[in-house]
């Protein structure tokens, strides 16, 4: 469509749209654990939630009423402010990224005549806008641990800091190809790209999978799972967390994993554009779904690995790749 065809943009249908985001991941954050423990159940032979609610639907109930009324307790010799808002900067970081991303299909409020975009804010810079939000996210967790005066939460924010540092070099990486044969980095610019049918991942099957591990790693998925590993260091930053505080560290995971399917979707699976009989919004919804699943089905496949062989894994074997790909994609495009 033409961009002078578009409906205005308006500050109340981006208001509109912001508290949707806000509303809905946070509701989808918090039922993607009981997505997670039924899927996990299943490929692992077990029942998982079953007694609270028709199939264990209710579960998701009862966890939000013990977060809500658990006493919140601050340890005595911790950093009070810190401690307090480091669970907000891991939350905040996470739904700030989500809005410069295609979270929902635009649509007009008829009633009101109010146009609500896809995008809350559709920076030109939007890949390069959510990276940057993800990589500030180090800071919940670094700062949790530091804030606690306590060995096992230090320990997993040293893992924080180590991580995700070194897994968002490869994360850059992975999408410099990709974003050198757009030559955007406008989440529309790479879904117009896509228009013709042709995915992405056709042409960067390497980036792909490199960007699929790396964001595993960034949102602490199985097998990285290392920054609250509980078999090593009791439960890593989140030691001393309980109640909303606690929660609010991993609606921030599960926001950060949503944010890693829409951009792996948008960037490598076609985007918004349709497919067969199949509209772009369904197409988009599908997609997400199944980044969502595959990280699920990941944790129920794999083992962990240890710390020494995550950063053997980066450094040694993706890092090299990446760089490896990004070289030979610009000698093809030199070279057509």
């Amino acid at each position: 469509m033409d961009a002078t065809m578009l409906p205005e943009v308006t500050a109340v249908g981006v208001i509109i749209k912001a508290i949707l985001i806000l509303a809905i991941i946070s509701a989808i954050a918090g039922f993607g654990t009981y997505i997670e423990r039924k899927v996990l159940a299943f490929m692992q032979r077990r029942l998982g939630p079953q007694h609270v609610g028709p199939y264990g639907l209710l579960q998701l109930a009862a966890d939000g009423i013990k977060l809500f009324t658990k006493e919140d307790i601050i340890p005595q010799h911790a950093n009070r402010l810190i401690f307090a808002v480091a669970p907000a900067i891991t939350a905040a970081t996470a739904f700030i990224a989500l809005g410069a991303v295609p979270v929902f299909p635009d649509f007009t409020i008829p009633l009101v005549d109010v146009y609500v975009p896809s995008i809350a804010s559709d920076v030109n810079v939007g890949i390069l806008f959510v990276l940057g939000m993800m990589a500030a996210g180090l800071y919940g967790p670094l700062l949790a641990g530091m804030a606690q005066s306590n060995k096992w939460g230090l320990l997993g924010s040293a893992r924080t800091a180590i991580q995700f540092l070194s897994y968002e070099v490869v994360t850059g990486l992975s999408l410099l190809a990709p974003i050198m044969l757009v030559g955007s980095l406008s989440f529309v610019d790479f879904n117009n790209y896509q228009s013709d049918g042709t995915w992405l991942v056709v042409y960067q099957p390497v980036a792909f999978i490199l960007f699929l591990i790396a964001g595993y790693a960034e949102t602490n998925r199985t097998p990285f799972d290392l920054l609250e590993h509980e078999a090593e260091i009791v439960s890593g930053y989140v030691t001393e967390y309980s109640g909303m505080r606690w929660g609010m560290f991993f609606i921030g995971e599960y926001a950060n994993m949503i944010t890693i399917g829409i951009i792996a979707s948008i960037v490598f699976l076609g985007g918004y554009n349709d497919w067969w009989i199949f509209p772009g919004w369904i197409m988009i919804l599908a997609k997400i779904a199944f980044s969502f699943f595959f990280m699920l089905w990941v944790r129920a496949a794999w083992p962990h690995v240890r710390p020494d062989q995550l950063m053997w894994l980066c450094w040694k074997v993706l890092m090299p790749l990446a760089v490896i790909n990004v070289v030979i994609t610009g000698i093809v495009m030199m070279a057509g």
